[in-house]
């Protein structure tokens, strides 16, 4: 129990650490809205709205949230501003617990398939290799034999990156270098992942948007290649967004959701931004769960996304 909580409070420092910023940001806005106020009115409402879609949280989910506490002070017919926090707070959590389906609660938990079979998409420059390899380390670290798959042939730059991260993680690699298809890569690395008995597989591809048909055409074509090995397979199709981009990201998850089945999220760079705000309207409009949130530089910077943990952060003062 002593070294469960020890972990527990290392995890917690480190998210209140890689939130500082929106966090700053939120309450700095949150106690301007409700200056001088003791009661929930219209002005109140107006500036609330105001306050949570210049947070980046959104303009639909904005607009989900603000209806769900008018109806509350019609319910209540009062509302003292001392309760918005709560209430808000509430909602938030509701909003993205709606869709938290992590099939594992951190990366130490057992897998619901072996091997996990993850395939990493998203643009380049968001960190998709780097979170690749955070997540090999942190699989690693948690005692699970880990491979990963070069299948983002379309530069160079990219084979090589994975292949630095494999060495520095000591998690083995499949790739044929730059120009070879990908499918070919994915096929390789399944079919190697299961003859070493690998818990966890993660295959990163390419991100080029400017082209969405060839992006779609390939991944569905690693896809379905990667079924005939394994019928389930990719249990993850994890897309990696820059938080630091806030509706940019929103703009790029929505091209990427309309290109393939993305059902998971990583969102990167936290600790960098006053927008992590984001995380909440992007799993509310995709009904997407977020899997994993990166707070920091160091490879112990990635966690497992915890709704609950994440709000009760936010709110800490």
């Amino acid at each position: 129990m002593g070294l469960f909580s020890i972990f527990s409070r290392e995890k917690k420092a480190t998210l209140d650490k890689g939130l500082a910023k929106t966090k700053e940001n939120f309450f700095t806005k949150l106690s301007k809205t409700i200056l001088g106020k003791s009661t929930v009115d219209a002005d109140v409402l107006d500036n609330l709205e105001e306050m949570l879609i210049s947070s980046d949280v959104g303009v639909e989910t904005t607009l989900k949230i603000i209806r769900s506490i008018e109806d509350r002070v019609k319910r209540d017919r009062y509302m003292s501003t001392s309760e918005l926090n709560s209430i808000l707070r509430s909602e938030i959590t509701a909003l993205l617990s709606r869709h938290d389906t992590t099939p594992f609660a951190d990366f130490s938990s057992p897998l619901p398939a072996q091997p996990y079979v993850i395939l990493v998409v998203g643009v380049n420059g968001v960190g998709k290799t780097t979170t690749i390899g955070k997540l090999a380390y942190q699989f690693k670290q948690a005692g699970k034999s880990v491979m990963l798959g070069a299948a983002d042939t379309f530069r160079a730059a990219a084979v090589e990156q994975l292949q630095i991260w494999s060495e520095r993680v000591g998690v083995p690699i499949v790739q044929q270098g730059m120009n070879a298809d990908p499918a070919s890569v994915a096929y390789d690395t399944l079919q190697s992942a299961l003859a070493k008995k690998a818990d966890v597989v993660l295959i990163d591809t390419a991100g080029r948007l400017h082209n969405k048909v060839g992006l779609m055409n390939e991944l569905t074509k690693v896809k379905k290649v990667m079924k005939k090995l394994l019928p389930d397979a990719p249990h993850e199709v994890l897309l990696v967004l820059d938080a630091s981009t806030g509706q940019n990201a929103v703009e790029q998850a929505r091209q990427f959701v309309s290109a393939t089945d993305v059902n998971a999220l990583a969102l990167t760079k936290l600790d960098g931004t006053a927008k992590g705000g984001v995380i909440i309207g992007i799993s509310d409009e995709f009904n997407i769960p977020v899997r994993y949130i990166g707070l920091g530089e160091q490879m112990t910077d990635l966690q497992v996304f915890d709704a609950e943990a994440f709000v009760d952060s936010l709110f800490e003062q």
